[in-house]
């Protein structure tokens, strides 16, 4: 069996009074936000918000200057991040682009595609979405069945794609496709492209409502749309390598245990004053799991830091990270007995009503549990 380590974080002065002017603005920025509104943070879409923290020098934090980033650590990006997610911020217009698009782009893309587009992530301007689940796929990237073709023109696109966070909102997608072989081939002849989702015909997308009736997901169908020869990001036939590393930012965030965390904040609230040992003990455990998970997260933020690909680590993270996400709603309705209404003007019971049609799809996005648990198995060396 491989040995495996998280290592501590370091710490960094820096970091902790950057969270100061983070609260400050956020206090300003979020005044009068309802509880469900803040309980829906990373799938809340508000432009303007994501053109402040923008001009704010909040997002490409640590990309080089010449890029439109700010040349700052992975630490100090980690605390906009998670004051943002424990506030309830809307960050859904910029958090992609932000989170793994505009880095994959940093590692992998050309000089054009680089000063092209990753200035408008860093302002808050361009959003993306990600191309990589499909029908009778899901996380199974390796059964990947669109397939790019190259031809006089460019790159003719055919497949679909589902489950696409804002495809109906995004500048841009990073597609993941097939570009040689066959299904069968599994990881090979996989490659990345970056389509331009507002000016490429043949591109048709379908939303998918969700359980709460939000229009977040998308399914988009690729009908001999045509991309330049020069959309192809990184190397032909090495996209199953670029895709792993891109996951490594997905999956290893504080979005992958903070999901949850304003229906912790209201079930806190009505347990004051409750002299319930089973409830204390309850929120206890919480917090120390929070905690934990914290750590965790910040010890893959200090890898990435570092240029290394902790991509078994942030598994280890995602999936244990939505096993406590799902646990919260189901805690607070054992130890507190409200009647969960999406309707009422009652903060916890709505927050709750919103977290238990939601908790589902925490354990699906980003990777599939069971999925996960077999890339972790391997990378331990199990099987």
């Amino acid at each position: 069996m491989t040995q495996l380590a998280f290592r501590a974080p370091p710490i960094i002065p820096a970091a902790e009074e950057l969270r100061e002017d983070v609260r400050a603005f956020l206090a300003t920025e979020l005044r009068g936000r309802s509880a469900v509104a803040r309980a829906e943070s990373w799938t809340g879409f508000d432009a303007d918000f994501s053109r402040k923290m923008g001009e704010r020098g909040w997002l490409g934090m640590t990309w080089p200057k010449q890029y439109g980033g700010h040349e700052r650590s992975a630490f100090e990006r980690y605390v906009v991040i998670e004051e943002m997610l424990a506030a309830g911020a809307p960050v859904a217009a910029h958090w992609i682009g932000d989170r793994q698009s505009g880095p994959t782009l940093l590692k992998f893309g050309n000089e054009a595609q680089k000063q092209a587009i990753l200035p408008g992530i860093a302002a808050g301007r361009l959003t993306f979405c990600i191309g990589m689940s499909e029908p009778d796929a899901g996380s199974d990237l390796a059964a990947t069945r669109t397939r790019a073709e190259r031809t006089g023109d460019g790159w003719r696109i055919t497949g679909t794609k589902v489950w696409t966070t804002n495809a109906h909102r995004a500048h841009f997608m990073i597609l993941f496709c097939r570009t040689s072989g066959k299904p069968g081939d599994r990881q090979e002849g996989m490659s990345q492209l970056l389509v331009d989702l507002k000016n490429t015909s043949g591109i048709t997308i379908k939303p998918i409502i969700d359980l709460a009736g939000a229009h977040h997901l998308n399914e988009v169908h690729f009908d001999g749309a045509v991309v330049p020869h020069d959309a192809l990001l990184g190397e032909e036939g090495e996209g199953w390598h670029q895709v792993m590393s891109e996951l490594a930012f997905e999956r290893s965030g504080p979005e992958r245990f903070l999901s949850s965390f304003q229906l912790l904040v209201e079930l806190i609230g009505v347990l004051q004053g409750s002299e319930s040992d089973t409830a204390r003990g309850a929120v206890a455990r919480l917090t120390a799991h929070l905690l934990v998970l914290r750590r965790l997260s910040r010890s893959v933020a200090g890898m990435l830091e570092a240029g290394e690909n902790p991509a078994l680590h942030a598994a280890i993270v995602k999936d244990q990270g939505a096993l406590f996400e799902q646990s919260i709603p189901e805690i607070a309705r054992a130890i507190y007995d409200a009647e969960p209404d999406a309707n009422s003007t009652n903060a916890f019971d709505a927050v709750l009503a919103n977290m238990l049609l939601n908790a589902p799809s925490w354990s699906l996005r980003g990777g599939t549990r069971e999925i996960l648990r077999g890339i972790i198995a391997r990378g331990l060396g199990l099987r």
